[in-house]
């Protein structure tokens, strides 16, 4: 009993450990099928949503392209503005445009359309665009015609419609009808936006016949009948079949009128026109009304009772009310209250003393400007009251002063600095106007003309400065200035500018330059160059000199290198008779002094010989012959120079190492240049070695360029070895084997950089120099010249 469980213990984890990976397989690969297949689901469904996609889009491209053609096809221009690219504009421009114009003109407002319309056209257009604000108006071209305008916000652009009108010009009630049916074609605010527009009393009745809106020439004709209206709340002034084409009503005390109605699809506008002049008064109030509503500075009317009977759309925008509380009749204190509530008027301790102070206007006889507003949004507002006629109440001219007195800053502060710059200049400067007084000027020429400004005023005339100019130069301070007066006065458009010096009595040395500024004025600057022209006196004097010792230098180089040639020739030639025909009569110290002379001989021909080399450089004249050249020969040349410079004397020769690199590529040089370059670089390096001290020359390449290096062991490199490289000053040293330098590595440096190679000097451990001279391998082609 009991052992039957163990045995079932024992056996069933065994089984299912040999189950277990091979169900894990199973469920793994069935994973990766079904995942495959769901893969391939999802991506054949991506297939065909791209696909029909791709047909919506071709689909609505075909749409908008039948829509364009449309559109083009009409007679009208249609402008569309979407995100930051240029306007479309689509349709026919000769409907509004004079014949010949490009569509694009018609974005030029003011080549199609007169100052006022062009100005109302382009505020309508940035409303539009910036605050999404449609319109729809009527324009006269400057031809004449009558265009209807509308404007409406697309999404995130604007689009714009110009056609000509239906209605022939001077025909208000087509025109009437013309509008107001475009309007009720779009939407109720279109159409209020239109009859709003006009001065007559104007409504629009629904398709019941019932008031829907009045204009506020309409509620105001009601209020001065004893009824109550406004826009959204209008009152029949007369009883009128309603849809009457036209009507004429008497009304008690406001004149005759008569009722011009146009049906509408959804009911229908009209309006009442005056048959006489019984309202003198109301009817100039229309009058202005029609042209406040042209300016773009904010004007409000104000009757006796301080009601508000006119306005402009930029009364609304100055004070940023909406024009629905801005109705005809309003109290001016509720407007007050309200921008006093809104934190839109000046900070007041007593609200109401300024209130009353204010209102003070409608008691006035004569215009009144008050003291400026400074708002709390940091604008600065000027308000002018005047009567508004005399029936009482007040006409305010409102005028935003914030940019004019920005501008005005930044003026007074550009003046300061102008000022202050001009003040610190060393030139005298004085500005003149075409009248001939002076506008703007620096202490600088009261000190150069010793005037006394403070004695002149503000701005004195030219002949005041030219009278006090020759009262302080007698001599000739009048004449001068009356001479520059010649320039200032001068309205000739073609003038030119002038300069000029000026050579005073006193001594005194003065540039001048009268310089025409665009806006007419003109300008003089006077520079006191006597002391510079002193100084330039000396040194070009200064200069002519050196280039006279120059010259004589040369003179003196080409007649002392040619005389003592001479003397040098057959110094040379008896100490070589001397040291061959006669050495065996002479004894050792004779030979000795004989070899002497030879050697002092030689090293006095090469001196020679440089100096001639460097003046022909400095001369312009020192040319190359370039050639291909054999390295061992000219190194054996160079050792030639030294044998006869260094005789073996005492022992004193130098042991002259040299290292030529196997297999050198071909040299091409100046020979005798590289001679003479070699024999003053390894005689330098014998005068500054021991005697009997090694020298080494080693010769290799590298690239391009050919490398001499010479290694001596001498006591090193010293600074004035180095400025000997730079320079042509030679730095003596102590000791007679070590001088003379300089000029020898002068006319190393000279001949290198005329091969268009480099030169440099190092120490070398643990004693002695080492002097790399470094030139390209063919110098021909270096061309390089000092």
């Amino acid at each position: 009993m009991t052992a039957v469980p163990a045995l079932a213990q024992g056996f069933v984890p065994a089984s299912l450990g040999g189950i277990a990976p091979l169900a894990i397989a199973l469920g793994a690969g069935g994973f990766a099928l079904l995942s495959m297949a769901v893969l391939r689901t999802i991506l054949t469904d991506n297939r065909t949503m791209r696909r029909r996609a791709a047909e919506q889009i071709a689909d609505l491209r075909a749409l908008v392209d039948e829509y364009e053609n449309l559109i083009s096809g009409g007679s009208e221009l249609t402008i569309l503005w979407g995100g930051q690219g240029s306007p479309r504009i689509l349709g026919q421009s000769g409907a509004v445009l004079p014949a010949g114009r490009q569509p694009q003109s018609v974005l030029n407002l003011h080549t199609w359309l007169g100052a006022a319309e062009a100005n109302r056209m382009a505020t309508l257009l940035d409303e539009l665009r910036l605050q999404g604000r449609g319109f729809a108006t009527s324009l006269r071209t400057q031809d004449g015609k009558l265009v209807r305008a509308t404007g409406w916000a697309m999404g995130n652009g604007a689009a714009l419609r110009l056609r000509p009108a239906f209605s022939q010009p001077g025909d208000e009630a087509a025109l009437l009808a013309d509008n107001a049916a475009e309007a009720a074609a779009g939407d109720l605010e279109g159409a209020r936006t239109i009859l709003g527009l006009l001065a007559q009393p104007a409504f629009l009745r629904n398709g019941e016949g019932q008031l829907v809106y009045a204009n506020d020439a309409y509620c105001a004709l009601a209020r001065a009948l004893g009824k109550a209206c406004t826009e959204t709340r209008p009152v029949e002034i007369a009883e009128a079949a309603p849809g009457a084409a036209q009507a004429q009503l008497d009304l008690a005390g406001q004149g005759r009128f008569e009722l011009v109605e146009t049906p509408l699809p959804a009911g229908s506008a009209g309006y009442l026109k005056p048959l006489d002049t019984a309202k003198p008064a109301e009817a100039g109030l229309a009058h202005i009304g029609g042209i406040i509503d042209a300016l773009a500075t904010p004007i409000a009317i104000f009757n006796a009772r301080r009601e508000l009977t006119q306005f402009n759309e930029a009364y609304a925008r100055l004070w940023n009310l909406d024009r629905s509380f801005l109705a005809p009749g309003l109290d001016e204190r509720a407007i007050l209250d309200k921008l006093r509530t809104l934190g839109m008027l000046p900070n007041q301790v007593d609200y109401h003393t300024w209130r009353a102070k204010h209102l003070e206007s409608y008691g006035r006889q004569t215009p009144f400007e008050a003291e400026p507003w400074h708002l709390p949004d940091g604008r600065t507002i000027k308000v002018i009251s005047a009567p508004a006629g005399p029936n009482g109440g007040v006409i305010y001219v409102f005028e935003d002063l914030t940019e004019r007195l920005a501008l005005e800053s930044t003026n007074r502060s550009f003046t300061n600095v102008l000022r202050e710059s001009m003040n610190a200049l060393s030139e005298a400067v004085a500005v003149f106007g075409t009248n001939g007084r002076l506008t703007l000027s620096n202490p600088q020429l009261s000190k150069l003309w010793k005037l006394p400004m403070n004695a002149f005023g503000a701005n004195p005339h030219i002949d005041q400065l030219a009278e006090a100019s020759g009262v302080a130069i007698p001599e000739d301070g009048a004449s001068i200035w009356r001479d520059l007066k010649r320039s200032i006065v001068d309205l000739n458009p073609t003038r030119t500018d002038r300069t000029g010096r000026i050579n005073r009595s006193d001594g005194r040395l003065i540039d001048y330059a009268i310089t025409r500024l665009p806006d007419g004025q003109t300008m003089m600057t006077f520079l006191d160059v006597t002391e510079s022209a002193s100084y330039s006196k000396v040194l070009k004097e200064r200069n002519d000199a050196l280039v006279a010792a120059d010259r004589l230098k040369d003179a003196f180089v080409e007649n002392v290198s040619y005389e003592l040639r001479s003397p040098l020739t057959n110094i040379i030639g008896f100490a070589d008779l001397l040291s061959g025909t006669e050495g065996g009569s002479l004894n050792d110290r004779q030979r000795d002094y004989i070899d002497y002379i030879r050697a002092s001989s030689v090293t006095l021909g090469v001196l020679i010989d440089n100096i001639l080399d460097l003046a022909s450089v400095d001369a312009g004249i020192a040319e190359l012959n370039p050639e291909v050249l054999d390295v061992p020969g000219l190194i054996d040349k160079a050792k030639a120079g030294i044998a006869a410079t260094f005789p073996e004397v005492a022992g004193e020769a130098p042991n002259l190492v040299i290292e030529i690199e196997p297999g050198l590529p071909q040299f091409t040089a100046d020979g005798t240049r590289i001679v003479q370059v070699l024999y003053n670089l390894l005689s330098n390096a014998a005068r500054f070695s021991p005697p009997g001290g090694e020298i080494r020359l080693a010769v290799s390449h590298r690239g391009d360029r050919m490398l001499f290096v010479i290694e001596d062991e001498g006591p090193g490199i010293t600074d004035e070895m180095k400025a000997a490289i730079l320079t042509r000053l030679d730095a003596p040293q102590t000791g007679g084997r070590q001088r003379g330098a300089g000029l020898a590595l002068s006319i190393v440096r000279t001949f290198v950089n005329l091969h268009g190679g480099t030169i440099s000097a190092e120490r070398r451990e643990p004693k002695g120099s080492r002097i790399i001279v470094n030139l390209p391998m063919n110098s021909a082609l270096a061309g390089v010249a000092e």
